[in-house]
């Protein structure tokens, strides 16, 4: 098993911030998405940043990985876990109690994840702990098109595959129980969170999404295509926007009573010019603006 060195794959320092750990999770995964990348290996980095973002995103994991990290290992060399897997506590004595389902932004984990974060106290593997009445609680993170649109979604538990129904509009710190499916015939108790997504986040039943608009666009007005966790949709962009500006697309977020909105905050990038013309369209531009552009 091979150490991998979860702030390399995210480009940030061993000190980052939750910030700067997000803002990079971010930007790599937009740039490796398996329905935006066309660059060779897309999937497998947009794997390996979501799996980085995994480990680093929870206070509890990331120290967990700090300790073995401080070990002095680099990225490719052998690692042997000791006796009941690695912890952040004595004796390997870590609890990892998060289940993720198939097709979330968790899954596919490495041998190097799972051995790290997926040893349990007494050995029980699979994501979930017991507890003295007999039920197996444990977390369960579930993609947001899940949440959207509800339906059957798959996880895998103590080496079982199992098929649940997620409730449309599921809200965080909802318990789904699954009778007698627990350790020693106890229901299992499946408490919902999110999985992190490369492109939404979530504020309440609110959706964010940041959408990139060329200078242009910005400044005459557009409309451009905005996905969303029910497909694409046009939305208008007013005439002389700036970057940060947030638009409302209603009853676009998350289900509920109401729903939710999606909010779309506008990103201005600059495209690169790589032929005469567009060098040209630029220095007109300069020109047509000056430099008193910035006061104004």
């Amino acid at each position: 098993m091979q150490f991998k060195d979860y702030y390399q794959t995210l480009g940030v320092e061993p000190g980052a911030g939750d910030a700067e750990i997000k803002t990079a999770y971010r930007r790599l995964a937009r740039k490796y998405h398996p329905d935006v990348s066309k660059e060779a290996g897309a999937e497998d980095k947009f794997k390996a940043v979501n799996e980085a973002y995994e480990a680093l995103r929870d206070p509890q994991k990331r120290a967990a990985y700090d300790q073995l990290r401080a070990r002095g290992y680099r990225p490719g060399d052998d690692v042997q876990p000791p006796p009941g897997g690695f912890g952040g506590g004595p004796g390997g004595d870590f609890d990892f109690d998060e289940i993720f389902a198939g097709g979330g932004a968790g899954g596919g984990f490495s041998d190097f994840f799972e051995s790290l974060f997926g040893r349990q106290r007494g050995g029980n593997g699979g994501g979930a702990r017991p507890q003295t009445r007999g039920d197996t609680r444990a977390k369960l993170a579930v993609p947001l098109e899940a949440v959207y649109e509800g339906g059957s979604i798959r996880i895998g538990v103590n080496g079982r595959t199992l098929d649940i129904r997620v409730p449309k509009g599921v809200r965080p710190g909802q318990v789904i129980r699954l009778a007698k499916q627990g350790n020693h015939g106890g229901d299992l108790l499946l408490e919902v969170e999110y999985a992190a997504h490369p492109r939404f986040e979530v504020d309440g039943r609110n959706i964010i999404f940041v959408q990139g608009i060329a200078p242009w666009e910005a400044a005459l007005g557009a409309t451009v295509s905005v996905p969303t966790l029910g497909g694409s949709v046009e939305l208008k962009i007013p005439k002389n926007s700036e970057a940060g500006r947030k638009l409302r697309l209603r009853g676009r977020g998350l289900p509920g009573d109401p729903a939710g909105d999606q909010i779309v905050e506008l990103e201005v990038l600059a495209p690169k010019s790589h032929t005469d013309a567009q060098r040209e369209a630029y220095e007109n531009l300069r020109d047509a603006f000056g430099d008193d552009w910035r006061r104004s």
